[in-house]
């Protein structure tokens, strides 16, 4: 039930790319249909941390069916929406769910298995992810092929409503009898609801930051006074965890070196991943002209690749491999992943296969990170912030993903902008073919700039925990910084 809760929230992320065309010729509403897309991320990401708290103070189980519960009402509304405003908030609402279901799945398996056992468990669920967010665009395309687009929503609901029984029945309300006494204490916490509210204003203003260009905002409300406001919050919300007395977040976890190390690999993922999601079936489709389904087809080795190596990853975890050593294969990978890509901007551009070879490594470099980043996060943290320490990686996957795509979004903009102003093709009626160029120039620049996000994961995998070869996977929690 733990996996089909995780691929609900995998296939939810990508259903839509496929759906949301045929969404905005049937509903009507004055709104940015950008706002679909941007109204669940919003919510799914200012959730993950007050979630991870909560099922610190509040249990796991609990948090859990919450989670799915907002999903699946969320679920059907989104089915019934009427119009786009509606849409759009009933997405708000499956994004307070969704946040939590990658979270909570992956922070109850300590609660299941022991700890020889996890990393194991942990490498399924993202075989799992990796699968799901595969085949997403393609059934999208075939549930509005052959029944409509509300069914891209409602095919949540049974399974939802599944694992909501189940999990509510079988799930055990407490941790493993060996971490039952940290569990015990953790009724004794309370939450910081200020500094809760202090990080949700500070991600909805940062994220609307990043969307900024997408979503026809009120012109006084300017990108700079976006980003203004939300760096106030966040240092407001720093200067409030060093003070509260049950932080939020506590930052004694940043001062772990293999804690500060996976959560920084975890930002930088998430640039990685949207990078290549979000631009190369921009350059398939309008450079190469694919269809969006044709363009999906392509990103199969990514997908591929994260499912087969996230199931390896967690058998070399498991065989007690150094983390550090996993980590630093990963980064490599993904390094030569995007040197594939820009090659095959330059030298192969017509060709799809070349780029479509290219995500293979890339997949499987995010594929061994994945399992890495939880199972580490978990191992150096305080039983008593289990759930908050498991969720702020996942969070800043996120955020770098969605700050990262902007950051790219613009630089690819400026960069077409340039050369068709400098080219003249435009002006001598060669507009297709100068776009596909300028667009296949930008993009080497774009895959550059990810390909430096994955040298500093490189950099930082430096400080992962290493295990001593007498030391079980049970006690693998020695902190020392790899040579």
């Amino acid at each position: 039930m733990l996996v089909l809760t995780l691929i609900l929230a995998a296939l939810d992320q990508t259903i839509l790319s496929t759906a949301l065309p045929v969404i905005s010729r049937e509903l009507p509403g004055g709104w940015p249909l950008a706002w679909v897309f941007s109204a669940y991320l919003l919510a799914a990401t200012v959730v993950i941390a007050l979630y991870g708290r909560l099922a610190d103070v509040l249990g796991k189980k609990p948090m859990l069916l919450l989670a799915i519960g907002l999903f699946l009402a969320g679920s059907l509304a989104c089915g019934a929406s009427q119009n786009v405003q509606q849409l759009v908030l009933a997405r708000a609402l499956q994004g307070a769910g969704g946040g939590g279901l990658m979270t909570l799945t992956m922070l109850t398996v300590p609660d299941l298995f022991a700890p020889d056992q996890r990393g194991r468990y942990q490498a399924l669920l993202g075989a799992a992810y990796g699968v799901s967010t595969m085949f997403g665009p393609l059934l999208g395309g075939a549930l509005v092929e052959h029944l409509s687009w509300h069914w891209a929503f409602w095919m949540n609901v049974p399974p939802a409503a599944l694992a909501w029984g189940v999990l509510a029945s079988t799930l055990p309300s407490k941790p493993m009898a060996v971490e039952a006494p940290a569990a015990e204490g953790q009724q004794r916490m309370r939450i910081d609801w200020l500094g809760a509210a202090l990080l949700t204003a500070a991600l909805v203003l940062l994220l609307l930051a990043t969307q900024h260009g997408n979503l026809n905002l009120p012109e006084r409300v300017s990108l700079w006074l976006l980003l203004g406001l939300g760096a106030k919050f966040a240092l407001a919300f720093i200067w409030r965890q060093h003070r509260a007395a049950h932080p939020l977040l506590p930052l004694s976890l940043f001062a772990r070196p293999a804690y500060a190390a996976v959560s920084f690999i975890g930002m930088a993922s998430g640039v990685a991943l949207y990078a290549a999601v979000v631009f190369l079936p921009q350059y398939l489709q309008i450079g190469l002209h694919l269809s969006p389904t044709g363009s999906a087809w392509h990103l199969l080795p990514l997908m591929a690749g994260i499912t087969v190596a996230a199931v390896t990853s967690g058998k070399l975890l498991r065989a007690q491999r150094p983390a550090v050593s996993v980590a630093r294969v990963a980064c490599v990978l993904m390094l030569l992943s995007f040197g594939l890509m820009v090659g095959a901007l330059r030298w192969l551009p017509g060709e799809p296969l070349a780029l479509s070879a290219a995500l293979l490594p890339l997949g499987l470099g995010l594929g061994l990170l994945f399992p890495i980043v939880t199972v580490v996060a978990q191992r150096v943290s305080p039983a008593q912030h289990m759930g908050i320490a498991t969720a702020a990686p996942i969070m800043l996957r996120s955020l770098g993903g969605a700050a990262g795509v902007a950051l790219l979004a613009a630089l690819l903009t400026h960069l077409i902008k340039r050369e068709l102003a400098t080219s003249g093709a435009l002006a001598h009626g060669k507009a297709a073919d100068a776009v596909t160029m300028a667009l296949g120039h930008g993009l080497q620049s774009v895959f550059g700039c990810a390909a430096v996000a994955a040298l500093l994961a490189l950099v930082a995998s430096n400080w992962l925990v290493r295990a001593r070869p007498h030391e079980g996977v049970a006690k693998n929690v020695l902190l020392e910084p790899a040579s």
